[in-house]
């Protein structure tokens, strides 16, 4: 088997063993033709050929202008002894959750092509289709024996079920063991509309969605690479992927250089046409931080407007892609980079006079200018809160909002088990039972009115108040805080309020005199000593008649500080969550290294923009070479 992406299974195994040594963002799947034992072996080899060339012929149809992130579908006759003929595919979907996705909507209708074909999918995580149905599964089906069990047959979604008899204990199956149960019965395998609709959700938005996850841009690119993306439109991929994983070491020889004499696509003869790419790809290029190498610095500058600073800017970071990715040209077993490799060849052979085209032909290409809008991109959270409450955008009917009564539900399930969990005692770090949560059974026992204090008691000292952290987390970056109103709040909270808020100010004023980090970190010192000294970290819980109050001095905080802890509590005392939070969140803001992810995107939810970290970039992927 020919190796794709770095997804082929290890060869020492059987096939029945392959998902378990399948790499991490690969789906592999499996089409067999299950008919009667009696049919000659030949025959079902070629019939299973005209399935792979059907079958590769309905996905070019379906994806003719498609940007796979990787690997492409594909599909290859196997014919071995440990299985009967049929066709095996592995892709790997890199960062693009939704060419998995694609992958199983093309499988699902595939499967309704012939009566006796049975489909098996799967990925590096088992049998993700059940994992989205996790809610609504038989008891019995578990991770542990569910392996092996999925099938997909006239585009519905099958379970083999436990055996009986000698059978019925129920084990992981293997793949030979599951065939021969749906060549024995076929009537016995389980299907569940609740199941299906759960497991297929993902899919009800396609095919449509194919065409709304593509991004055309205008960029401003050499006239050569202009032709290339022409003559091969699917090597942005390979191209983006090659300068989102960049290094210093590959960018130096000839993206670094004021020297344009080994660079493929030198920075001349410019031209401004629309590129398509998928969203992911777009959103990678476009949210990295690069330095324009030498050769490019002089015509950025020239730029008169910033609307065509960002299209030289865009055709920048694209043309780079390209020359990393030609330079591996002779590392690679990507067949469009390859491809490319061909047409930088012939156009040498032949001059760029000859081949390349002009400014008129280039305006005669299909969406040349064709510019789509990029708001898809912008993340407001009022727009969340307004969607995660079931109010669509453009109010009721709108399409394209993901509020519902659904999503609304499934987000207080999930806030409801968290807080379960925290208030039971008996959770450890293995996790929360889940199966018990599903369960909804009348309590049992008499309950008594201490009981109901104490656990509403518990309830308010492990709740998060998303206000209090939003505003905690803006008094210890310095960021102003409005005072609240006596209709706002307490006085006690008004007292604090402004207490932060003259602690803000000391820090405007004390910060314009840092100018090294030995200065920001005594003002850090100096800014969290008054934090404390007013109470408005909330840092230390000591107990007094029997209830945990915050606020007070605390011999507990002064040994958690000098010893370095995160987390300070004692035997009677609670931990203090909102400072561990906040402490972990900016922690995780400063470990992603300038790059998007979960703390600067929580963070930007709450209306909080984090400055960049400039002096601790170690990523090539946040400076240039």
């Amino acid at each position: 088997m020919t190796s794709k992406g770095g997804c082929a299974p290890d060869s020492t195994q059987s096939p029945n063993d392959f998902e378990t040594s399948l790499p991490e963002n690969c789906v592999e799947y499996f089409l067999f033709l299950v008919e009667e034992p009696s049919l000659d072996r030949r025959r079902k080899i070629s019939k299973l050929e005209e399935l792979r060339k059907s079958a590769l012929r309905f996905s070019k149809g379906v994806l003719a202008d498609y940007i796979w992130q990787k690997d492409e579908f594909n599909l290859e006759l196997r014919d071995d002894l440990s299985l009967p003929p049929h066709l095996h595919g592995i892709t790997e979907y890199g960062d693009s959750v939704e060419d998995e996705w694609l992958m199983v909507y093309l499988l699902r209708e595939l499967s309704r092509s012939d009566t006796n074909l049975w489909v098996r999918v799967s990925d590096s995580d088992g049998e993700f289709l059940l994992i989205e149905a996790a809610g609504v599964l038989p008891r019995w089906l578990s991770p542990e024996t569910d392996h092996n069990r999925t099938w997909l047959h006239q585009g519905k979604l099958y379970i083999v079920p436990p055996g009986k008899g000698a059978d019925s204990e129920l084990r992981r199956l293997s793949l030979s063991d599951a065939l021969s149960v749906i060549e024995a019965s076929p009537g016995t395998l389980v299907h569940s509309d609740l199941v299906e609709a759960e497991a297929f959700y993902r899919l009800e938005k396609y095919p449509g969605h194919i065409a709304s996850s593509l991004h055309h841009a205008v960029v401003t690119i050499p006239r050569k690479l202009a032709f290339v993306l022409h003559e091969r439109p699917k090597a942005v991929a390979p191209a983006v992927e090659a300068f989102y994983l960049r290094d210093d070491a590959s960018l130096r020889p000839f993206c670094s250089s004021p020297s344009t004499t080994q660079l493929h696509f030198p920075p001349q003869d410019f031209v401004s046409v629309s590129v398509r790419f998928t969203r992911v790809l777009f959103s990678q290029i476009l949210s990295q931080r690069f330095d324009p190498p030498p050769a490019w610095a002089e015509f950025l500058a020239k730029e008169p407007t910033p609307e065509a600073r960002h299209r030289l800017e865009m055709g920048m970071k694209l043309t780079c892609g390209f020359e990393l990715m030609v330079h591996r040209l002779d590392k690679t077993d990507s067949r469009v980079v390859r491809e490319v490799g061909i047409i930088l060849d012939d156009i040498k052979e032949e001059g760029e006079v000859n081949i390349l085209p002009g400014d008129q032909d280039i305006k005669a290409w299909k969406d040349s200018t064709r510019q789509d809008d990029e708001s898809w991109l912008d993340i407001d959270y009022r727009d969340l809160e307004r969607e995660l409450e079931g109010k669509a955008k453009g109010g009721p009917g709108t399409e394209g909002g993901f509020g519902d009564v659904r999503t609304q539900a499934d987000l207080r399930k999930l806030v409801s088990r968290f807080e379960t969990f925290l208030n039971d005692e008996s959770a450890g770090v293995e996790g929360a039972e889940l199966s018990d949560m599903d369960v909804e059974t009348d309590s049992e026992g008499d309950g008594t009115d201490d009981d109901e204090y104490e656990d509403e008691y518990e309830d308010k000292l492990v709740s998060f108040d998303e206000e209090a952290f939003a505003r905690m987390m803006k008094e210890m970056m310095g960021l102003p805080v409005e005072v609240e109103t006596a209709s706002q709040g307490t006085t006690a909270a008004n007292k604090s309020s402004v207490s932060a808020s003259n602690s803000t100010q000391h820090l405007n004023g004390a910060d314009s005199t840092c100018t090294d980090e030995d200065d920001i970190g005594k003002l850090a010192s100096q800014f969290e000593a008054e934090l404390n000294e007013n109470g408005a970290l909330k840092l230390d819980p000591i107990p007094q008649q029997g209830a945990m109050l915050r606020g007070k001095e605390s011999p507990l905080r002064t040994s958690a500080m000098e010893s370095g802890e995160t987390e300070h509590s004692d035997d009677e005392g609670e931990i203090d969550i909102d400072y561990n939070l906040a402490k972990n969140l900016l922690e995780s803001f400063k470990g992603q290294a300038g790059m998007a992810g979960p703390a600067g995107n929580m963070l930007g939810m709450m209306g909080i923009r984090l400055p960049r970290d400039e002096d601790s970039s170690e990523d090539g992927r946040d400076t240039s070479g």
